[in-house]
């Protein structure tokens, strides 16, 4: 396996308490493998990636438990310069808004060229020279006249498929990318998922796709992780779990999704909002919004029940989920 994440725990301390952001996540990722982590934001997704990525804000956040399994070795027990060489080499991450987390003063040739220089010890000249290969890799036209120009000067699926060659430049064995599709119309999100889909079957990379939109998601992803209070509440098959939801939460985003033979209908909204991570709710974090909750879900909290082989669900109703649908 590629990438393990075992009993992850990330809190943040505040003024007004400890906020549990991340609460016993479980997840893993093999070479080629695509998996899709969705949920509302404030679900954890970013900072279970942020974790693994050794990026977090600390403090006020730390990990207070749990595994990060990169090629079987635990990366949460790595030094500091330790986990900065696996960065960028072995692990790279697509940020959700490109414009802030490049560099405005900075071309984005000398951008792409110090992934070389730093890790690979080029010269300028031939760092450039990759930075324009990369370019064009990621099919931004006229690579060669505009890899002296500024991020500003290119559109958001442009900076977009920047960020894409950074993270691409050494040709790591996992990406993360956090919500890359992100205020990008409908026709630039396509190409930028087919470009992502294209490169991860090149370099038979593993990609963890953070995102809210299941629209997104249905064509590139292996498996589904859906989050929710800092926990994974469904993991399945992506055929399987949109065919049939294990979850009511699941079910909820499911239906959520505007669909062609619906139109004119109101579009469904999940009641309520998610909870306070400084005040998770008793038993089941989800049921104040749930329609299906009953009283064991205020009081006990659902383990991760085994629904079939490679698909679980943290609802103690699941086989009433899966009969309703």
């Amino acid at each position: 396996m590629l990438l393990e994440v075992r009993d992850l725990h990330v809190e943040f301390h505040t003024r007004d308490g400890v906020a549990k952001a991340v609460n016993g996540v479980d997840y893993s990722v093999a070479e080629g493998e695509t998996l899709a982590v969705l949920g509302e934001s404030g679900s954890g997704k970013s900072v279970t990636a942020q974790a693994i990525m050794g990026i977090l804000d600390m403090p006020p956040g730390k990990i207070t438990g749990g595994e990060v399994l990169f090629k079987g070795q635990d990366l949460l027990k790595l030094k500091k310069e330790e986990r900065r060489k696996i960065r960028g080499q072995e692990m790279a991450m697509i940020f959700q808004d490109a414009l802030s987390s490049l560099n405005p003063v900075v071309t984005v040739g000398q951008q792409l060229g110090e992934m070389f220089t730093v890790h690979r010890g080029m010269s300028r000249k031939d760092a450039r020279a990759k930075a324009v290969e990369l370019m064009d890799r990621v099919r931004i036209p006229a690579a060669k006249e505009r890899v002296g120009n500024y991020p500003h000067q290119f559109s958001g699926g442009m900076r977009q498929r920047i960020m894409i060659a950074m993270a691409m430049a050494l040709e790591p064995s996992l990406i993360i990318a956090d919500e890359p599709t992100t205020a990008l119309d409908v026709t630039v999100q396509a190409q930028v998922m087919e470009l992502l889909a294209e490169l991860q079957q090149e370099f038979r990379m593993g990609l963890i796709l953070i995102t809210h939109d299941l629209g997104v998601v249905a064509d590139v992803a292996d498996k589904i992780a859906v989050m929710y209070a800092g926990r994974i509440v469904e993991s399945a098959p992506v055929h399987d779990l949109y065919k049939a939801p294990a979850h009511p939460y699941t079910k909820g985003l499911l239906r959520s999704i505007p669909r062609l033979d619906q139109k004119g209908r109101e579009l469904y909204a999940i009641k309520g909002l998610p909870p306070n991570l400084l005040r998770i709710p008793p038993g089941c974090a989800f049921n104040p919004r749930c329609p299906m909750a009953q009283d064991v879900c205020r009081t006990d909290v659902p383990p991760l029940y085994e629904v079939e082989r490679d698909r679980r669900s943290a609802c103690h109703f699941w086989k009433e989920t899966l009969d309703a649908r």
